[in-house]
Order: structure tokens, then C-alpha cells, then sequence
């Protein structure tokens, strides 16, 4: 079993809202900033959001749209998508930054070290 496992990935109409979660295995990702990647239209995956202990941060696609967040036990993690568009289908990963903790590439996906499988979230009417 992976160590992240994203949920709530399905069909949803242009302009809905939709939630992902992400659950450890293992693990309590309380310690970890955690991030959601998407796959993207390359071969590198697309950043999205990232929550640390004190900040988030989000693409330019999407801030204003998604908000990312930790549940009250910080046991998962969110992302709540609203406004959603055609463009934001895709498959969408969830990643965990375990220490030790070094450098500020937030926004790259080598940068991180645990992932789950995706959830496909698919935008459409």
C-alpha cells in the first residue's frame, strides 16, 4: 500500500464544487507540509496548493477557486475545489515533505517524498 491515499475525485459540472482528501498510511501527517499536485499537460506534475504549519499556497490557476486545509485532528488533509472549470480535469496527487526539511522548492514535485495514486476529478456537462 502507498503511503498517501487521495479520495472524492468524480464527475462534477462546470462552476460546481468539489472535496479531496488525503489520508497516511502509517504515518500522521500533522508533521508533514503536504501539497496537491495534479498531473498536468507535461511530463512534470502541475503544483496546486501546499499547506506547511503556519502558510498555504496555491497556483495562480487556481487561488481564489481551491482552498487547501487539515481536518481538526490533522489526521487528512483538503482540497476544497470550487468554480470549477474544463480545464481543471485531471488526475489530482496528494504529497507529504518529510524531513529532513531543506531549501524552498515548494512548488516542485521532486521536492517531496511520499505520494498516493491520484483521484481523477473530471469537469464536464
Amino acid at each position: 500500500q502507498l503511503p498517501l491515499a487521495e479520495s472524492g475525485g468524480r464527475l462534477v459540472q462546470p462552476g460546481g464544487s468539489l472535496t479531496l482528501s488525503c489520508a497516511a498510511s502509517g504515518f500522521t501527517l500533522s508533521t508533514y507540509p503536504v501539497a496537491w499536485f495534479r498531473r498536468g499537460p507535461g511530463t512534470e506534475r502541475e503544483f496546486v496548493a501546499r499547506i506547511s504549519w503556519g502558510n498555504t499556497y496555491y497556483s495562480d490557476s487556481v487561488k481564489g477557486r481551491f482552498t487547501i486545509s487539515r481536518d481538526n485532528a490533522k489526521v487528512m488533509v483538503f482540497l476544497q475545489m470550487n468554480s470549477l472549470k474544463p480545464e481543471d480535469t485531471d488526475v489530482y496527487y496528494c504529497a507529504a515533505d518529510a524531513p529532513p526539511y531543506s531549501g524552498n522548492n515548494y512548488f516542485k514535485a521532486n521536492y517531496y517524498d511520499y505520494w498516493g495514486q491520484g483521484t481523477q476529478v473530471t469537469v464536464s456537462s
